[in-house]
């Protein structure tokens, strides 16, 4: 078995992917056992992890385990391992009681899915063929997009105040060190003021300023998400704005909540489709969490500055 690249080696050629689900982890008081597909490169050793959160999308089996192949697989194929959980919000979960604590979109429990995850590595390691021996535990990040997205926020230090109790919640996950939001949602208050804006109720109180972990923010300049808010595509920059540094937002040119077409190949809902766009987010997100997790790395600088140079750039990035 080789040895994985060195942190500063470049992007290199892709390495075979072994996909294998589920995974399957009995989750004490969950309504049904925690389901996860676990994504690798077939080569390589002391891989980093990323827990990748699927969104609440219209499609029956993409808002789960079984979606995201794009970025999955092109991570995995550059040397992460991926873990796809599938929240208890999935459509695939449709048969769970509508009255089920937390229905219909389980923004707490998508949270503490990923932190179960993260307390069974072990287990997950010796489930996957071949995987044994090859994760590294200290190398973890978070990904999500759209309601992933505010999973993913939540993990790495947003906090809101429960709806149901008035509780602050404090779901910040230290073992995370770095994280990616895609298309997430924005802040709450006046601004969450759409016809299906009381579907994120919960929404409504978050607090970007305690979000203290390194994050990158990618937005869409077309997402407007009337819906929600009137505040047009500047709302999903919000994880940017309102947060501390350091954060870096990438604004992707023409891009709708699609992102290009993240959620799957050829999705139907992918009001966006751009091949080229979700080729370039990938490399652009493996970038960003490269160099995050192994410091030095010069992959995030190669990036960006092959982002500059191009002619026809696919979208522009600032850090703070």
């Amino acid at each position: 078995m080789s040895e994985s690249p060195s942190p500063t080696d470049a992007l290199g050629s892709p390495a075979p992917v072994l996909s294998f689900s589920p995974v399957v982890l009995p989750v004490t008081g969950r309504p049904v056992d925690l389901h996860a597909r676990v994504s690798a490169p077939t080569t390589g050793t002391d891989l980093p992890v990323v827990l990748l959160s699927h969104g609440h999308g219209p499609s029956n089996n993409l808002s789960s385990l079984n979606g995201y192949a794009p970025l999955a697989n092109f991570w995995a194929a550059h040397g992460f391992i991926v873990i796809q959980p599938t929240h208890l919000s999935s459509r695939t979960l449709s048969h769970l009681h509508p009255d089920t604590p937390g229905a219909p979109l389980f923004w707490r429990s998508r949270a503490e899915d990923m932190k179960h995850i993260l307390d069974r590595l072990d287990v997950i390691e010796a489930a996957v063929p071949q995987l044994a021996g090859r994760m590294d535990h200290s190398k973890v990040a978070v990904a999500g997009h759209s309601l992933g997205g505010h999973t993913a926020g939540l993990l790495l230090g947003a906090r809101l105040t429960d709806p149901d109790d008035g509780e602050e919640v404090n779901l910040v996950e230290p073992r995370i060190k770095t994280g990616v939001l895609l298309a997430a949602p924005g802040r709450g208050g006046d601004a969450l003021n759409g016809p299906m804006a009381e579907t994120l109720s919960f929404a409504r109180t978050t607090d970007f300023s305690t979000m203290t972990t390194p994050a990158l923010v990618v937005a869409g300049d077309k997402d407007d998400s009337r819906h929600f808010t009137d505040m047009g595509p500047d709302w999903h920059t919000d994880p940017y704005t309102l947060a501390p540094g350091p954060k870096t937002l990438l604004t992707l040119f023409d891009a709708g909540h699609g992102l290009g077409g993240i959620s799957g190949y050829d999705a139907a809902e992918t009001t966006d489709e751009n091949p080229e766009r979700v080729a370039a987010l990938g490399r652009l997100t493996w970038a960003y969490l490269r160099t995050q997790l192994y410091p030095g790395d010069s992959a995030w600088q190669t990036a960006r500055d092959a982002l500059t140079a191009s002619p026809n750039p696919t979208g522009r990035v600032e850090s703070k």
